[in-house]
């Protein structure tokens, strides 16, 4: 295992947890938190759910929470405001990062 890997998945592990900002909108903002989860809502209805890339590749991932969207993802946050998506976030293009977000941790699939 190189020594970025190593380092990525044990801040991943024990690094701080990162939380849900629910914002009221149609679009997710120009400038995304570096760590933290955005959740777009427009007239109450969940529709997206944004993030920085956590490779550090600085991509914006945007991810489709409607019902009727394909494909579509969960999201739940527990008590602490933190979230887990399901299923996992495998990038196609750019960087190819492949991981889970669980209660506001970054699972990496190898």
């Amino acid at each position: 295992m190189s020594i970025a890997r190593w380092w990525r998945n044990t801040w991943a592990r024990f690094g701080p947890r990162r939380c849900l900002i629910v914002i009221e909108g149609d679009s997710l903002p120009q400038r995304m938190p570096r760590r933290d989860l955005v959740l777009a809502r427009d007239d109450g209805e969940d529709w997206c759910v944004g993030m920085l890339c956590p490779c550090g590749c600085g991509d914006v991932i945007e991810l489709l929470v409607i019902e009727e969207a394909t494909p579509r993802w969960d999201i739940v946050v527990d008590e602490r405001g933190r979230p887990s998506l399901s299923p996992s976030v495998w990038r196609q293009k750019g960087c190819h990062s492949h991981f889970w977000v669980q209660n506001g941790r970054v699972e990496w699939c190898n």
